[in-house]
Formats: C-alpha cells, structure tokens, sequence
C-alpha cells in the first residue's frame, strides 16, 4: 500500500474531514474510493476542493467525535497501474547508471520541485527526472544528464573532505 494523504482535521459537526493528499492523483478521494488505515478502511462517499486539499465525507465517519478520532491518520491505497507513469515507490532504492555506464548511487527519495521532481542519491547527488532516460522498477535507474552535473557534486564532496 502507498500512503496518498491524511486526514489533517475535522469539518464541521457532521463527520466530513479535511484531506491534504500526497499524490496529484485526486482520484484517490472520489466517490467510492476506498483508502486504508492503520485500523480499517474508509470509502468516500463524497469530496470537494477546500484550500490546499479536500473535504472529504467518508461512509463511516458520521459524527464530529469520529472525525476527531481521525485527525492525523495516514490514508494510503493500492497502487494505480498506468505504464506511462513514473511512480515514487518505483524509484526508491533503484540504483542510478550514467550514460557511460557509472554506476551514481541509489535513489533515498524523490524532491518535489515546481521545475521538475528531483532524485536525491545517497551519495548527495541530485538528478532532475527529466534526465531519467529507462526505468527498471526499483532495480535501476539510466539517466543522460549534462556534462559536468556529477562533477560539481563531486568537487562539492572533495572540498567537504579536505575540511
């Protein structure tokens, strides 16, 4: 399961909540949808845009004092499978191979940035998705990045060690 959102708190006295998700896929909170939790599952029975996230009114939460037994919980849910897609759990701990065929260290996570999601390595380096050029899922990672991306990373680490 992949965690999609929470519930950050109540809305209103009959039971709606409020929903930050953590995915752009905002079918996640349509009617019908069934999102998990660490003690069962919840299927939404209706939602709407609110501020940064939705209001969400979930067939088994029908009261305030529900909702606010709801605050802070993780919602999470089975992947979506859509081949044109890169998914973040796809990424994670696949290891990252230039286009000379160096091997540059596994993903630890994936940078949300408005230009373009980045890969952070664990060796420190950071790659923009937009240099990814195949992707086995959670194997390995190819990318074709500019002349001299590793290497300012690489200089960075040398200075860092001399000191």
């Amino acid at each position: 399961m992949l965690e999609v959102g929470r519930i950050t708190r109540p809305h209103g006295v009959r039971g709606d909540v409020n929903v930050l998700l953590t995915t752009n896929r905002i079918e996640r909170v349509a009617k019908g949808a069934v999102l998990h939790t660490a003690d069962g599952q919840l299927t939404v029975r209706s939602s709407r845009p609110h501020k940064s996230g939705f209001i969400v009114t979930f067939a088994e939460c029908t009261t305030r004092e529900r909702a606010e037994e709801l605050r802070d919980t993780v919602l999470r849910a089975e992947p979506i499978d859509d081949p044109d897609e890169l998914w973040v759990h796809e990424l994670i701990d696949a290891v990252v191979v230039d286009s000379e065929g160096v091997e540059r260290g596994r993903v630890v996570q994936v940078l949300d940035n408005p230009a373009s999601d980045i890969l952070e390595l664990d060796t420190g380096h950071l790659i923009p998705v937009q240099f990814v050029t195949e992707v086995d899922p959670g194997v390995r990672i190819d990318v074709d990045v500019p002349d001299g991306l590793f290497a300012i990373a690489d200089a960075d680490a040398d200075d860092e060690a001399e000191a």
